[in-house]
């Protein structure tokens, strides 16, 4: 059974970084997307960054420039670098694994929780 952990949310003043960890087990997926969305209160879920198994990554829109999404296949693990964080950046995000169509995806982390305050 596939699990995936994050970590690495907080509290952090607008304008700083943090850096968000995806640690997965249960099987080798370097061979899979691994992406991060994020759902703010009263908000729809969005994709936010994706990173596939060729290297290719992709981004949306309201992060393009200040996220960066990257793996370690050797670690199963895949980050996310958020840099000049606002305070719209308020979310609990989730980390994926294993892109189906339709926007679904077979695994999902728990969440965590990132709060930047102005």
């Amino acid at each position: 059974q596939v699990q995936l952990v994050e970590s690495g949310g907080g509290l952090v003043q607008a304008g700083g970084s943090l850096r968000l960890s995806c640690a997965a087990s249960g099987r080798d997926l370097s061979a899979n997307a691994m992406a991060w969305h994020r759902q703010a209160p009263g908000k729809q879920r969005e994709l936010i960054a994706t990173a596939f198994s060729g290297g290719i990554t992709d981004y949306g829109g309201s992060v393009k420039g200040r996220f960066t999404i990257s793996r370690d296949n050797a670690k199963n693990t895949v980050y996310l670098q958020m840099d000049s964080l606002k305070p719209e950046d308020t979310a609990v995000y989730y980390c994926t694994a294993g892109k189906l169509g339709g926007g679904r995806w077979s695994y999902w982390g728990q969440g965590t929780q990132v709060t930047v305050s102005s």
